[in-house]
C-alpha cells in the first residue's frame, strides 16, 4: 500500500495535506536555512583561521563538528517521531537551530565557537529527516520526485546565496552575522509550519533503542576524529589515532550486529535487503564522500592560492550551485518517470567528466572562465545524482516507514560527507606542509605571514596540492558507478 494511501485514512485532509506543495516550499525555507549555514562557514574557513591563530587541522571542526554532530543525531529521529510527532518535533528542531546560531555568533575563541557549531548541528540534523518524513507522509510515490526536486531548491539557494552572502558579511561587516542571519529564517519557519503543517496523529511510537544510540553515535565521532587527528599529526600510527579509530570501527560493527538482532533497533537494516535501497545507499555513500568532501576545497584554493577575497571567492562558487540546482530540479522530475538505473548512472558520469576537467586546469594561474565551466558540469552532475537517488531509496515507502527510510538516507548523506571533508582537509594539509616553510601554528598561519614575493614563490607547488587533492575525490565519485549501476533499469509499476 503506498504511503498517501495510508495518510489519507490517518491523517486530517487539511488544505496542506491536499496540496502537499505548500508542505514543501515551508520545508524548502527551513532546509535553505541549513544549507546556508554550511556554505557560509565553507567560505570563512580561511578568515577564522586568521581571527582565532587556528590552523586547518583545528579550524575545519567548525565545519567538520557541525556536520558530525548533524550526522549524531540523526539515528533517534525515527524514534523521536514516534515520540512526539514530526510537526512538534520539526518546529522544536527549527527554534533550537535559531539558539545555537546565536550563541556562535557569540563565540569568544576557537574552542566554543565548534562547541557551538555542535549544538548547532545536533538541532539543524533532524530538520531534513524529519521533513523528508512530512514530506514522503504527504506525497504519493506518482509525484515524489517532484516534489522531492522541490524540496531540493534548497541545495541551490543555499551553495548559491551563502558563498556570496557570506563573503561580504566576513568582508564588509564580521563573521558573527553569519550565525545571526539565521533568526529571521528560523522566525518566519516556525510562524508558516505551525500555521500550515497538518497536525500530528498518533502513530507507532517504539522503545529508544539506547544500546544502539549509544553504539552508533560515539562510534561515528571516534572514526572522524581519529581520521582528522591522524592528518593533524602526520602519523596514522600514533597511540592516540590508532585507538579512536580502532573503537569506532568497533562500535559501528556492534552497532550493525545488534541492528540485526534487536526487536527494536536504534535504524532498521531491512530495507538494505531490498536491491534497489542497497544500490542507493551505496551509491550515496561513495558519491557523497567525494562531492561533499570537496566542498571546503574550492573557497580555500581561490583565497589561498589565487589571492582573493570571501566575497569573491563566493561569487566564483555560483557556477557550482547554478548547476547543482538547475540538473535537481530537471533530473527530480526525469526521476518520475525514468528508471535510476538510466538516469543515475549518466549523472554521475558527468560529475566525473568535470571534475576531471576543473582538476587538469588547476594551477596558480587558470583561467576562471575554464574553471567555471567545469563547475557547472561538477554542479550539473551531482545535482542530478542526489534527489534521484534519494528519491529511488525512499519511492514507496509507507506512513510507518516513512521515518525509517528517510532517517536511514539523511543518515548516509550526513556521515559521508563529515568523513569526506576531514578526509579532504587531511590530504589537503598532509600535501600543502610539503609545501609551506615551516613557521610555526600550522600551515594556514605560516601562508598568512609570507610577504607576497614569498607566497607568489610557491603558489604553483600549492596548487597542486589542490589538484591532488580534487583527484583523490574524483577517484571516489568514480566508485560510485559501481553500485549505481545495479540500479533499476526498468519502472516498476507504483
Amino acid at each position: 500500500m503506498t504511503a498517501v494511501t495510508t495518510a489519507s485514512r490517518t491523517e486530517p485532509a487539511s488544505e496542506a495535506a491536499r496540496n502537499p506543495m505548500t508542505i514543501v516550499l515551508v520545508l524548502v525555507l527551513g532546509a535553505i536555512m541549513i544549507t546556508l549555514d554550511t556554505t557560509v562557514v565553507n567560505v570563512a574557513i580561511n578568515r577564522l583561521s586568521q581571527d582565532f591563530d587556528a590552523p586547518l587541522a583545528t579550524i575545519q571542526w567548525v565545519a567538520t563538528g557541525y556536520s558530525l554532530a548533524l550526522g549524531a543525531v540523526i539515528p533517534s529521529t525515527a524514534w523521536a517521531v514516534g515520540r512526539y510527532g514530526a510537526r512538534r518535533l520539526y518546529l522544536g528542531a527549527i527554534t533550537a537551530f535559531a539558539v545555537g546560531s546565536v550563541l556562535a555568533g557569540l563565540a569568544w575563541n576557537v574552542e566554543s565557537l565548534i562547541v557551538f557549531r555542535v549544538v548547532q548541528g545536533f538541532s539543524g540534523g533532524m530538520v531534513m529527516p524529519v521533513g523528508m518524513t512530512i514530506l514522503l507522509r504527504a506525497a504519493g510515490p506518482e509525484r515524489l520526485g517532484r516534489l522531492m526536486s522541490t524540496l531540493g531548491l534548497a541545495i541551490l539557494v543555499g551553495p548559491l546565496a551563502g558563498p556570496v552572502l557570506g563573503g561580504w558579511l566576513i568582508d564588509e561587516v564580521s563573521w558573527r552575522w553569519m550565525f545571526f542571519v539565521n533568526v529571521p529564517v528560523a522566525v518566519a519557519v516556525v510562524a508558516l509550519a505551525a500555521r500550515l503543517f497538518p497536525p500530528d496523529v498518533p502513530g507507532k511510537a517504539r522503545p529508544l533503542d539506547v544500546p544502539g544510540l549509544l553504539m552508533l553515535s560515539p562510534g561515528l565521532a571516534a572514526l572522524i576524529y581519529g581520521v582528522t587527528t591522524g592528518g593533524e599529526r602526520g602519523d596514522f600510527a600514533a597511540t592516540g589515532v590508532l585507538v579512536p579509530l580502532a573503537a569506532g570501527a568497533v562500535l559501528i560493527v556492534a552497532f550493525v550486529l545488534r541492528a540485526l538482532t534487536a526487536r527494536d533497533p536504534l535504524i532498521d537494516l531491512g530495507p538494505f535487503r531490498d536491491r534497489t535501497f542497497a544500490a542507493a545507499a551505496g551509491t550515496l555513500l561513495l558519491f557523497a564522500f567525494g562531492y561533499f568532501g570537496s566542498m571546503l576545497l574550492l573557497p580555500l584554493y581561490l583565497q589561498v592560492v589565487r589571492g582573493e577575497s570571501a566575497t569573491a571567492a563566493g561569487l566564483l562558487s555560483i557556477p557550482f550551485a547554478l548547476g547543482s540546482g538547475t540538473a535537481m530540479q530537471v533530473a527530480g522530475r526525469l526521476a518520475d518517470r525514468l528508471p535510476p538505473g538510466r538516469l543515475v548512472p549518466v549523472s554521475i558520469a558527468t560529475s566525473v567528466t568535470g571534475f576531471a576537467l576543473f582538476s587538469v586546469q588547476l594551477d596558480a594561474d587558470a583561467s576562471y572562465w575554464g574553471l567555471c565551466g567545469a563547475m557547472l558540469l561538477m554542479g550539473a552532475g551531482g545535482g542530478a545524482t542526489m534527489m534521484p537517488t534519494m528519491t529511488a531509496a525512499t519511492r514507496g515507502m509507507s506512513h510507518d516507514q516513512a521515518p525509517a527510510a528517510s532517517t536511514t538516507v539523511n543518515l548516509i548523506n550526513t556521515t559521508s560527507a563529515a568523513i569526506g571533508m576531514a578526509l579532504a582537509s587531511v590530504v589537503l594539509s598532509a600535501l600543502m606542509s610539503d609545501v609551506v616553510p615551516d613557521g610555526g601554528g600550522g600551515t594556514l598561519q605560516t601562508l598568512h605571514r609570507l610577504s607576497p614575493q614569498a607566497h607568489a614563490a610557491i603558489a604553483q607547488p600549492l596548487s597542486d596540492a589542490f589538484q591532488h587533492t580534487y583527484l583523490f575525490a574524483l577517484a571516489l565519485l568514480a566508485l560510485a558507478l559501481v553500485p549505481a549501476l545495479f540500479l533499476p533499469r526498468a519502472r516498476k509499476k507504483e
